[in-house]
């Protein structure tokens, strides 16, 4: 068997995230976002989640990436006129959702809720983009095997060793 490496690091309060991925494959997964303003949903997706246009249709089509395996593709379209109940959830590192969260906001205030932490032993950042899509930065924590989180894992049936 060949042992994959995932671009997501190994969680770490120090985790750094890995650069953004340029090149082209195959993609695995991917959402697609319909938007009355493809420019300006563009510059909100650069600006305040961090990704980047790996290219662009004009008029057509506006391919997003973020990291590896994180593809987002903004079509025109009539977007969602409340924001949807389904999120699409991104890997990220713990030191950036605070920076993204910031950015969001001076966008489009009252964007952002958390970063808050959830029992699965992450912490999570959820915005609101302009096309009502429901984005969710996830980072995951390093887990101290002899913490409460550690015991609430145990209880519902996961292996967590003891130090």
């Amino acid at each position: 068997m060949t042992e994959y490496l995932s671009p997501v690091p190994f969680p770490a309060l120090d985790a750094t995230a890995p650069d953004v991925y340029r090149q082209f494959y195959g993609m695995p997964q991917f959402v697609t976002i319909p938007t009355a303003d493809l420019a300006a949903s563009r510059d909100f997706w650069l600006a305040g989640l961090g990704f980047i246009d790996l290219f662009t249709i004009p008029g057509q089509l506006t391919h997003l990436r973020r990291w590896a395996f994180q593809d987002v593709l903004l079509v025109p379209g009539e977007p969602a006129a409340v924001p949807a109940a389904m999120a699409i959830s991104f890997a990220s590192v713990l030191n950036q959702l605070d920076e993204v969260a910031a950015r969001c906001e001076r966008l489009v205030p009252g964007c952002t809720s958390g970063p808050e932490e959830k029992p699965w032993n992450s912490v999570e950042l959820t915005i609101v983009t302009p096309e009502n899509a429901r984005v969710v930065l996830t980072a995951a924590r390093p887990l101290d095997p002899d913490s409460a989180a550690a015991d609430r894992l145990r209880a519902v049936g996961f292996e967590v060793p003891r130090a």
